[in-house]
């Protein structure tokens, strides 16, 4: 999974990776992204992190600002 190669280096707690993780799921989910070999997980992933890093915590949230920031729906 995209998100986890981003995160496994970083100084994350287990809460902190489980709201990132359910905000990647949920983007992929919203998206209709089934596969997780094609390469747009990893931009997902790359934006979860991104956004996460402002401060913002609600999994919801972060899946629609990524979605936002994507142009797509």
């Amino acid at each position: 999974m995209a998100i986890y190669k981003l995160i496994q280096n970083a100084p994350l707690g287990p809460d902190e990776i489980q709201r990132l993780v359910a905000a990647y799921e949920g983007t992929l989910r919203t998206l209709g992204l089934k596969e997780r070999d094609d390469p747009i997980t990893r931009i997902v992933a790359r934006k979860v992190f991104e956004i996460a890093q402002t401060g913002i915590e609600d999994p919801a949230e972060i899946s629609k600002l990524v979605i936002k920031l994507l142009g797509v729906l």
